[in-house]
């Protein structure tokens, strides 16, 4: 495995209403939008921060709809061969939900479920001719933290090491909730993975955009027609988390330093 198999490179939301969406984002969060077109695709809004972009945003598909999967954002992980990576999927009990194809000028990538149902994408980027910037781990508008809510956490941990080499850091005791799992890339922590609540209807990933102050990103939440479903909510090293629905209804999280 390369130093990029199994990095975290890319977030991408799927919305009925793409507008209404970059205006609720950039207002939460604080980032800015740019257009992408690639030809013969529609054009593709991306999300940036600081003039680096981070995720992107797109109009849910017209063959999703009436499938039960509502709004929803989803990380992209970099693989070194997405073919290779997709069967491996397969023969550790996971499925391929949408087979690779080529994005033309960007990469190579497909659409994969864990054994539990968890949804991620896996891409093999284009060979690049330069090296584009990357936001500080903790800056405002990245991305940071990528936590799964499994059908066993314990299971999952074991999965996603054979097939990204994520390795485990730590664990958590948390008691009538379960065991906390921390993961690491590389030796640096990314993420963590726990058994869902059993009133979780089923198995997903969800992210944690950073803003500097929670409180005031709360009240941007609320005024634009999001809700907060849980927190604010103090977590271990003293950052603060909210989890929220955007007015659209997907799921999504803030990280931030102090209150």
């Amino acid at each position: 495995m390369s130093e990029t198999h199994g990095k975290f490179i890319w977030c991408e939301l799927m919305t009925p209403d793409t507008s209404a969406a970059a205006k609720f984002y950039s207002s939460v969060v604080g980032w800015t939008t740019s257009e992408m077109k690639v030809e013969g695709m529609p054009t593709y809004t991306i999300f940036e921060a600081n003039g680096i972009g981070v995720g992107g945003l797109m109009e849910f598909p017209a063959e999703l709809e009436g499938t039960g999967i509502p709004p929803n954002w989803t990380a992209y992980v970099c693989v070194d061969d997405v073919d290779q990576s997709a069967r491996d999927y397969v023969a550790n009990g996971g499925s391929v939900r949408r087979p690779p194809e080529d994005i033309p000028t960007i990469g190579r990538f497909a659409v994969v479920a864990d054994p539990q149902g968890a949804v991620l994408c896996i891409m093999t980027p284009a060979p690049m001719d330069k090296t584009w910037p990357e936001l500080a781990p903790d800056a405002p508008g990245n991305i940071g933290w990528h936590e799964l809510y499994a059908g066993n956490g314990k299971d999952a941990v074991s999965f996603y090491s054979k097939l990204f080499g994520w390795t485990k850091d730590s664990e958590m005791d948390m008691g009538p909730m379960g065991v906390y799992y921390l993961f690491a890339h590389n030796g640096k922590q990314i993420g963590g993975m726990m058994t869902k609540p059993e009133n979780m209807p089923m198995p997903f990933w969800c992210y944690y955009f950073i803003v500097p102050t929670l409180d005031a990103a709360i009240e941007r939440v609320t005024s634009g027609g999001g809700k907060v479903v849980n927190g604010p909510m103090e977590v271990p090293g003293g950052s603060w988390i909210i989890q929220a629905t955007d007015p659209q209804g997907a799921f999504f999280c803030l990280v931030a330093p102090k209150r």
